[in-house]
């Protein structure tokens, strides 16, 4: 996490996107709100998973566009899951008072899923098709980034 940690607050950024295939690896959370969540049982959907941390600045300028992103393509079959990766919960709850968002925020406090995904840098964006399949990895954030993410979440809802 000290790595991760150094990419965010140094601004060193990996290029944009990159296609990613195979099967998103499952896991189970559990969310601010106190229930469980399951990748798997969003098959079906299209899922934006973001791994973020409160003391990341970037992160601080994306999440209102990934909460405009979840609203306005929930309807069509789309969410977005942000999964916080620090080891305090009341860290993540102080950045939603803040930012507040209408998608789920997750708790990897032991860092499983973190490490499943291979996250190296905050913010990590990793887009899931319908079938389950990872599609896009995104890591870090710019401005404009947001214009990416809306061109593949569109493209995969409409496959």
């Amino acid at each position: 996490l000290i790595l991760v940690g150094l990419l965010c607050l140094t601004g060193l950024q990996t290029a944009g996107a990159a296609s990613v295939s195979g099967p998103a690896p499952d896991f189970t959370l559990k969310s601010l709100s106190g229930e469980n969540l399951k990748l798997s049982e969003m098959t079906g959907n299209v899922v934006l998973i973001n791994f973020w941390a409160s003391w990341c600045g970037p992160c601080r300028q994306e999440m209102p566009l990934l909460n405009d992103l979840h609203n306005k393509y929930e309807a069509l079959g789309f969410t977005v899951l942000g999964v916080n990766v620090e080891e305090q919960s009341e860290n993540a709850r102080g950045f939603i008072n803040d930012f507040p968002v209408d998608f789920p925020i997750l708790l990897d406090n032991q860092n499983q899923v973190s490490q499943l995904y291979k996250v190296i840098a905050m913010p990590t964006t990793v887009v899931v098709d319908r079938d389950g399949n990872m599609r896009y990895l995104h890591k870090g954030y710019k401005p404009g980034d947001e214009k990416q993410y809306r061109k593949m979440v569109k493209k995969l809802i409409r496959e």
